[in-house]
């Protein structure tokens, strides 16, 4: 029986969630649910330094709006927990101690000013960045060059240490499932430490050892961390675990709109997009960032859109719901290159989910708008306003900005748009229409139309040039739905009172 698929998504908890994160967590939980596996959330927090309070909470609410829900994380629980690294600590120790053991990890002693002294020594014009390496290793202190008594010794003073790998001069290869095969020569590669002073574990050590005890089968990462795989594959062996190995895959990186460089959040402050999931407030500076919810997207696009950051199935379809992306999506059709980010192709997506969405889908953001507005409707009429208007919405605040004249009377009116055109005529024919509505029943948009234009017709009026009159009086511009559709949701009664409102203004 082959192995049940685990994938992991393991963010650090030092900030918002931008847009490649999430697309990570994204392509993680799709190849799980198709394979009929699971997602993990696992919290990579060993980082003290750059721990940031809320990250976590703000991790999982994103995952939550998205409809990425894991199957076992910090919230969840699980059957592999804990799922916070900062809650495994005393795990890792025992791995770095077998690493040094088998002669593949080693003690170092040496302080930060013996360090920035052995930069400074072996700094050159070829090496403007030495690295605690094969070159350097030899002339440090550590327990490759200390006699053993004096590192024991050293240990029970519990003198400040730190545990290196010891990076071997070899090639390594292996198959990345988007890249094809990789091959690193490790004598380009530095020492790494695997177990900090403090006796917290790297990032390196950490994740090799919880993807092994969590029996991960696939890692999705992005491919900033495609040079750390041949450590974590080193590691991986050395640690007697080479046959249970993980299939990899480096996920492309997301760019600036015009392609030159990572996505980064000045760039969406700069360009006034958002580039994190939901809004986020850095605690520590009170910087606030913008988030793709609160500028208005369902989540549902929002996901589409990162799906078809990197990805396609081959087709020309575009929109895709949750499940129609879990059951196409396939890690082999993942572009190597990076993707350009487009703002107007993400709200293209929104528009397009927005459209399609039924108005239940839509009410709860309908009403969440009219209660900022200090507005009332009841569910039914609110149904009728967004059926009529969510062809025109890009972002969800929208829904209001196309019915607001609906609960507002128009504050102004664009008079000049008509002026040149206005006559005595046309006025006498508003002035008529009150009366005339009174007739019209049902009170709908096709009787309406009827009515409208055979009064035109008896006034000997076109009524093309009745029409954006009749506009102006009830929203105050050239905007919004089909005007007699308009007439329809405001009522017979408010249709006569705006346009006996507007019509002397007219002149």
């Amino acid at each position: 029986m082959d192995q049940k698929v685990r994938v992991r998504f393991a963010p650090s908890p030092t900030g918002g969630l931008h847009l490649g994160g999430v697309r990570t967590a994204l392509y993680n939980y799709l190849f799980a649910k198709q394979q009929g596996g699971d997602f993990i959330l696992r919290i990579e927090d060993t980082d003290r330094n750059r721990y940031v309070s809320g990250a976590e909470e703000y991790i999982a609410d994103c995952l939550q709006w998205c409809g990425i829900v894991p199957d076992e994380g910090p919230q969840q629980g699980g059957p592999y927990g804990p799922y916070r690294q900062s809650e495994r600590k005393s795990l890792y120790e025992q791995y770095a101690r077998q690493l040094i053991e088998a002669g593949v990890a080693y003690y170092a002693f040496d302080t930060p000013e013996e360090l920035d002294t052995m930069r400074q020594k072996w700094k050159s014009d070829d090496n403007p960045t030495p690295q605690y390496d094969r070159h350097t290793r030899t002339h440090m202190r550590n327990s490759l060059t200390l006699p053993a008594s004096e590192v024991q010794a050293l240990l029970d003073q519990g003198a400040p240490h730190v545990v290196r790998f010891l990076m071997p001069e070899e090639e390594v290869r292996f198959t990345d499932l988007i890249r094809g095969e990789v091959k690193f020569n490790t004598a380009l590669l530095d020492d790494k430490v695997l177990l900090k002073a403090d006796g917290m574990p790297t990032y390196h050590l950490a994740v090799v050892v919880d993807d092994h005890l969590m029996q991960i089968t696939h890692i999705f990462r992005g491919e900033e961390w495609l040079s750390s795989t041949p450590l974590h594959l080193l590691l991986w062996q050395r640690l007697g675990w080479g046959a249970e190995l993980p299939q990899w895959a480096h996920l492309p990186l997301i760019m600036k709109p015009d392609g030159k460089g990572k996505l980064s959040k000045r760039d969406g402050e700069r360009l006034g997009f958002p580039v994190f999931a939901m809004n986020w407030t850095d605690p520590r500076t009170g910087e606030s960032t913008a988030g793709f919810r609160e500028m208005g997207f369902l989540p549902e696009a929002f996901i589409n859109m990162l799906a078809l950051l990197g990805w396609n199935d081959g087709s020309e379809q575009e929109v895709f719901s949750l499940s129609e992306l879990v059951e196409k999506f396939s890690i082999s059709r993942v572009h190597k290159a990076g993707a350009k980010f487009n703002f107007e192709k993400a709200k293209w997506f929104n528009h397009a989910h927005i459209k399609q969405s039924p108005a239940d889908h839509l009410l709860p953001y309908m009403r969440q708008q009219l209660t900022e507005h200090r507005a009332e409707a009841s569910d039914e009429r609110l149904r009728e306003i967004i059926n009529l208007i969510k062809d025109r919405c890009s972002l969800l605040p929208e829904l209001w900005e196309n019915s607001a004249f609906i609960f507002e009377p128009p504050a102004t009116y664009d008079i000049e748009s008509v002026a040149k055109k206005w006559d005595a005529e046309k006025k006498a024919f508003f002035q008529a229409l009150p009366g005339q509505l009174e007739t019209v029943t049902p009170f709908e948009s096709e009787p309406l139309e009827e009515a409208f234009k055979a009064f035109a017709a008896s006034k000997g009026l076109k009524p093309g040039g009745l029409m954006l009159p009749f506009r102006v009086m009830l929203v105050g511009g050239k905007f919004g739905p089909p005007v007699f559709s308009i007439a329809t949701l405001l009522g017979k009664a408010e249709t006569a009172n705006r346009i006996r409102t507007a019509l002397p203004l007219f002149g």
